[in-house]
């Protein structure tokens, strides 16, 4: 992905021009409620009644304005979701790489005036947001200049920094109706006890802040996963007592829990898949989440369609009281398979999605220019058949929705 840093030259440009922050845009069509929250038999609910439905996940969201604040795009991003009655958008609250996070640090006011605009946009267009406040696992230890592992420790500065981020966010958004929920980061779970975490450390690139060198304390547990997921919560809810909170995991690795117990790629069965997806995503945390991009794949000892899987996973959810969302799922159309291909996987998981009427799931990836070669979805590109897949999944969604309801 490309990369510029901002602080430094947009403070100048700012100067220039004789401002101490940004424009703030227009609040124009306020949408209704108090985002997503889950009811005490488990059920998602958007204003009161149960709720079903697919978003997308739009990365850049704000991370395109973040590096160039005179992009302005996601509003018309925003604006064709609406038109297409794609209800949500799960998206980068924060920076990629430390050096992303130099704003900031030096530039607070103008760090929120951009992230406000976005806000102000999803608001004015009546889409709801997912933000995902700490995206990537090893950025925030990074930034504070300690190893990955510290994210084990509550009393690090790896914690304290993620405390301070997510009060300074939720507090400032938590009256916004756009605001659907609140997720830590993407896939950490991924990362956990891997038998080879030594060829899989985060990647070392000191011109964006990375350190120079890695070593066994960037190995992240599943264990240093949960604390960081249950203290990321609790901070969640000292500030906002309903909104749903999710982990941003993808599903547990099909070895997961033999990795947790032994460091080992020895196969899960169903039951200790079910426990590790629970310890993945635990309390405070109102939701479990997975991501899903296959079809079929070996789990259980087995070769298991996506039916049947996400069938046990929202079992699980049951069990717990806990709503499934799918938050990312998709079909790249790179060779060998190409559209055809692609279109085959996508239709399949859609359906899989409502077959097993999965509450909430989101399309990867929209308008993002950086996997335009075989990822990113717009109105106007070859992919735009699949935003039309989704748009109409929601109304056959919308429509049996409202039969259900009493």
């Amino acid at each position: 992905m490309p990369h510029r840093t901002v602080g430094g030259w947009l403070a100048a440009l700012l100067v220039a021009a004789g401002c101490t922050s940004l424009p703030s845009l227009p609040l124009l069509r306020p949408p209704s409620g108090d985002g997503l929250t889950v009811a005490r038999d488990g059920t998602l609910r958007k204003e009161g009644k149960p709720f079903r439905g697919i978003g997308v996940n739009y990365f850049d969201l704000f991370y395109r304005t973040l590096r160039d604040p005179a992009d302005t795009s996601y509003d018309e991003g925003l604006a064709e979701l609406a038109r297409r009655g794609i209800p949500f958008a799960r998206f980068m609250a924060c920076g990629f790489w430390p050096s992303d996070w130099q704003f900031y640090l030096e530039r607070p006011t103008l760090h929120f005036a951009l992230l406000d605009n976005v806000v102000k946009a999803a608001e004015r267009h009546g889409i709801g947001l997912i933000p995902s406040l700490l995206w990537a696992s090893a950025t925030v230890p990074d930034l504070v200049g300690e190893p990955r592992d510290q994210w084990a420790n509550p009393d690090s500065k790896t914690h304290a920094f993620m405390r301070r981020y997510v009060r300074e966010v939720v507090t400032r958004y938590r009256t916004s109706p756009a605001i659907w929920g609140w997720e830590f980061g993407n896939e950490y779970n991924l990362d956990a006890d891997l038998p080879n975490a030594a060829q899989h450390r985060p990647a070392v690139v000191p011109k964006l802040g990375t350190p120079a060198a890695r070593s066994a304390r960037d190995d992240l547990t599943h264990d240093a996963l949960a604390t960081a997921l249950a203290a990321f919560a609790d901070e969640v809810r000292k500030h906002d007592r309903r909104r749903i909170i999710t982990s941003g995991n993808s599903a547990p690795r099909p070895s997961a829990w033999h990795q947790w117990k032994e460091k080992s790629w020895t196969q899960d069965d169903e039951s200790q898949f079910a426990e590790r997806l629970l310890l993945d995503n635990p309390d405070p945390l109102n939701v479990l989440s997975i991501h899903v991009y296959e079809t079929s794949g070996k789990r259980f000892g087995r070769e298991v369609p996506v039916e049947e899987f996400l069938a046990v996973a929202m079992q699980v959810a049951a069990q717990v009281k806990k709503p499934l969302f799918v938050g990312e799922f998709g079909a790249s159309d790179a060779a060998p398979a190409g559209e055809k291909g692609a279109k085959e996987r996508l239709t399949a998981l859609v359906a899989a999605v409502e077959k097993a009427e999965v509450p909430l799931a989101a399309l990867w990836v929209y308008d993002f220019r950086g996997q335009d070669k075989d990822w990113n979805v717009t109105a106007t590109n070859a992919r735009a058949w699949q935003l039309e897949a989704i748009a109409e999944a929601n109304q056959r969604i919308k429509a049996r929705t409202l039969v259900e309801q009493p």
